[in-house]
């Protein structure tokens, strides 16, 4: 069986599709599983242990009939017995309609009538659970898996040796909250304070001071970075190059202290214990309930408004 998922979004929102491509390759191991996303997203995959190809198609770009048209053609080619997406639009609908293939599936609502199956949208649910609801038609009603990745071995390898690097064999708490691996645009007050992280940095360097603190540095978080480092100078910082390095780097620590970004869906995946900083959003919608990850909502939609106290209270089980 040929299979192709239209995934738009981050790379947040395809690590939330990754149990859905997991349960789907686990009832027909011998199918091909392809995905379209975005070239921003296409990262993702590095670390899924499912899908043979990716295709990249900019949903959100001013594109032409075209640039459809050449997607509708280069998906046709491919014969796709089955076709998934979780997009939603007449567009999307039609498009599908066009690639001629025989099993269509893909939420209730707008373009739904050009499907051949459609499922009810629970937005209300945790992602990755909407997601897989749509193998329902295939006649999957499981439970949802779990997030998991595959981490390359030489990402493995290179976490090992950035443990050695900085003297953290034996466990530390890792923080993020740059801009560089962000899932979804975010505007400025979504960003947690650099003096709030420095308040909880101390925090934790008194109550245990042979507790190693790492930051991760992405290619924009220079000034994050460089502001911790002012009051806090002996915090460590690594800088993965990619995701399978930041997934296995995150996979040895003890603790992960993110906001709302890759990061965070990475520490869920490796099952790392994961404290998770929200603005506006729900956390039940991002995080599977587990005692493993927390999240603590601003009660003013911004993720600056959550007091360090509020954190602390949580880490140290007050």
């Amino acid at each position: 069986m040929r299979v192709v998922a239209l995934v738009p979004g981050g790379i947040g929102d395809q690590i939330l599709f990754f149990p859905t491509l997991d349960d789907l390759k686990r009832h027909y191991p011998n199918a091909q599983l392809d995905v379209v996303t975005e070239p921003r997203s296409k990262a993702a995959y590095r670390v899924s242990k499912s899908v043979n190809e990716v295709l990249a198609f900019d949903y959100k770009d001013r594109n032409s009939l075209a640039d459809w048209g050449n997607l509708v053609g280069t998906i046709r080619d491919r014969e796709y017995e089955v076709v998934i997406t979780v997009g939603q639009s007449w567009l999307l609908g039609l498009f599908l309609w066009l690639t001629g293939i025989p099993t269509r599936i893909g939420y209730q609502g707008k373009g739904s009538g050009f499907f051949t199956h459609s499922v009810p949208l629970k937005s209300s649910q945790y992602i990755a659970a909407t997601y897989h609801d749509l193998l329902q038609p295939l006649g999957i009603t499981t439970s949802t898996p779990e997030l998991a990745v595959n981490v390359p071995k030489p990402d493995i390898e290179w976490a090992q040796n950035e443990q050695k690097r900085l003297a953290v064999n034996n466990g530390y708490v890792l923080i993020y909250d740059g801009s560089s691996w962000l899932s979804k645009p975010q505007a400025g007050d979504t960003l947690y304070p650099v003096e709030n992280w420095q308040a909880i940095i101390q925090d934790f360097q008194a109550k245990q001071p042979d507790l190693p603190i790492v930051v991760i540095q992405g290619t924009n978080d220079e000034a994050f970075v460089r502001s911790l480092r002012d009051s806090a100078p002996n915090i460590k910082v690594t800088a993965p190059e990619d995701i399978g390095k930041l997934a296995a780097i995150i996979a040895g620590a003890s603790l992960m202290l993110t906001t709302e970004t890759v990061p965070l869906q990475l520490s869920v995946a490796v099952q790392t214990y994961t404290i998770g900083l929200f603005g506006s959003t729900d956390p039940s919608k991002v995080l599977p309930t587990s005692d493993k990850f927390l999240g603590i909502k601003s009660s003013t939609g911004k993720i600056a408004d959550i007091s360090p106290k509020t954190i602390l209270e949580k880490v140290w089980g007050g």
